[in-house]
């Protein structure tokens, strides 16, 4: 008879148990459904290969850039050991924001010095308030400092002055691949011919695939849709490698386009992409992550 006792006594501690344990459950269910889970990392640099990214960094961190780009010229004469000619643009981004980020730089082949703002407007993120894509504005303004007093009827400051508004919109489709559409707007101050556009549409197309825990490759293409006539002009192309490393990042690629500062390449690239010179040029960017904050 105690036996029999004990027996329905446990049968009814457990069923309560069970019970207690599937609200449990239940409740953290819709917990986790009520959750909003951001996508990271759709590229690990601010930069595809050659264009922006839709990436920007927490709040505290400052970017150090170092930008480099090696090519020969034609004349059987000149050609060296490594590159005859090369161009290097330093710079520096620091994040105001978790979604806000400002920076500058300058170029030696070109002498561009140029200064961005770049704002996160939408993030990847699953759950109860869910988006498909990831939205970042990027505004630049540049300033030419070398001269075109040959070519161009006025020499003054707005003249050599240009602005570059994009809209990057990504979407990572799973843990390896993401792909990246890049409506862009280029106003320049300066016309070389009468004939030239002062605003020009281009549209850009990017994308990362993951190899490995730190490696991934990267494309990037422009597509100028309102193009310079007075010259011949090409879409800027790139393809490349990255080691991507916690606080360290370095790309490495192959690129038609020998500026680095946006309305120049995207606009400006004279060189077909091809294995002839001076039309190869190689390059690799080394990025350095410093934490002046952390939460």
């Amino acid at each position: 008879m105690k036996n029999r006792s004990f027996l329905i006594a446990l049968f009814f501690v457990l069923l309560c148990g069970e019970a207690s344990a599937q609200k449990l459950l239940e409740k953290v269910e819709q917990a986790y459904q009520d959750t909003t889970l951001y996508t990271l990392a759709s590229f690990k640099a601010t930069r595809i290969a050659i264009g922006q990214s839709v990436e920007t960094r927490k709040k505290g961190i400052l970017e150090i850039h170092l930008n480099n780009r090696f090519w020969n010229t034609p004349a059987d004469d000149s050609q060296s050991f490594v590159a005859d000619r090369m161009g290097t643009r330093f710079g520096l981004e620091y994040a105001i924001s978790d979604r806000f980020t400002m920076g500058a730089g300058g170029s030696t082949w070109d002498g561009i010095f140029d200064g961005f703002a770049k704002y996160r407007l939408l993030w990847q993120r699953e759950g109860k308030e869910g988006s498909p894509v990831s939205v970042t504005l990027f505004q630049n303004a540049s300033y030419r400092s070398k001269s075109f007093l040959a070519l161009s009827p006025r020499d003054d400051f707005s003249s050599r002055m240009s602005y570059t508004s994009q809209l990057a919109i990504a979407r990572k489709f799973n843990s390896n691949f993401t792909l990246q559409l890049t409506p862009t707007l280029v106003n320049r101050g300066n016309l070389l011919f009468p004939e030239d556009p002062q605003a020009q549409f281009a549209l850009g197309l990017g994308g990362r695939y993951k190899l490995g825990n730190h490696v991934s490759v990267v494309s990037e293409y422009y597509h100028v849709f309102d193009p310079i006539t007075s010259v011949d002009m090409y879409g800027a192309f790139a393809l490349g490698v990255n080691w991507e490393m916690t606080d360290v990042i370095l790309q490495f690629g192959m690129t038609n386009a020998r500026s680095m500062v946006e309305d120049s390449f995207i606009t400006q690239t004279r060189n077909n992409f091809n294995f002839r010179d001076p039309n190869f040029h190689f390059g690799f960017n080394f990025t350095y992550i410093l934490h002046l904050s952390r939460k």
